[in-house]
């Protein structure tokens, strides 16, 4: 029993390293020439753009929410007024930044385990080695560089249109102009408020790519593998996120004390 405990911790422990070892070498192969600057704007536009449409109705979605729940609270001490501001810090706060990576964690993360997976799996990326092509980097390194680069463009359109649904729900419950809205949102948000919480979402994308780069480049087992491949790809990123997230917030309270007022 003692030593199936300690094979599978030695086993889960050797499992992080080599997946940690994997994400920074992404990093440090990035700084290398050549520079594939066609195949990362084409992963941008295909992580980035094309995500844009789920990451706008969920965060209207979610601001609409938000902002019914929060009346429903401070409707008992008459500070229905605060709910444009309360939604406002919010969203650009941590739910924004969190739901975006989850949300892309679930599409691109996914997307990337499989693809990678199947290529593994039908040995093309046997075939780009044996054309002298650097699969590791023309393959994992310009996606882990494409999710750093969009997901804080793709957390501004999160806040944004989540503090959008927020002002709809608003409007049909109490008739508030959208300029009333606004100023009442924005009123207490600073940078310090925006820029560490926006940027931290690069290191959400740094894990979200490098997990699921891991994952399908390293796939075996065929088409089950592939799928295993997929479903492992979201599921440990997930997890990284949210952990990596509570020391993020910490982190940001520590270095920058006005952030947590």
């Amino acid at each position: 029993m003692v030593n199936d405990i300690r094979w599978g911790l030695g086993r889960a422990f050797f499992y992080v390293g080599d997946n940690a070892a994997f994400g920074f070498r992404s990093l440090w192969v990035a700084l290398r020439r050549p520079f594939h600057f066609g195949e990362t704007v084409r992963q941008i536009y295909e992580v980035g753009a094309k995500s844009v449409p789920l990451i706008a109705a969920a965060g209207f979605a979610v601001g609409a929410v938000l902002s019914m729940h929060t009346r429903a609270s401070l409707e008992r001490f008459g500070a229905e007024s605060l709910i444009p501001t309360g939604l406002g810090l919010a969203m650009i706060k941590d739910t924004g930044p969190l739901v975006t990576a989850l949300l892309f964690s679930g599409r691109v993360g996914a997307g990337i385990g499989a693809e990678l997976g199947a290529m593994r799996v039908t040995e093309q990326i046997d075939a780009l080695e044996s054309l002298a092509i650097d699969s590791f980097k023309h393959l994992v390194v310009t996606r882990v560089l494409a999710c750093m680069l969009v997901l804080p463009l793709l957390t501004t359109v999160m806040n944004f249109t989540g503090i959008l649904g927020g002002f709809v729900a608003e409007y049909f419950q109490s008739g508030m102009s959208l300029s009333a809205y606004y100023d009442r949102a924005f009123i207490l948000i600073e940078f310090d408020d925006y820029i560490p919480a926006t940027l931290k979402t690069m290191i959400f994308g740094f894990i979200i790519a490098s997990v699921a780069g891991y994952q399908g480049y390293n796939t075996t087992g065929g088409t089950e593998g592939v799928g295993q491949a997929s479903t492992r790809s979201v599921v440990f990123s997930s997890i990284l996120v949210i952990l990596t997230n509570v020391v993020l917030v910490k982190m940001i309270f520590f270095f920058l004390p006005g952030a947590a007022e």
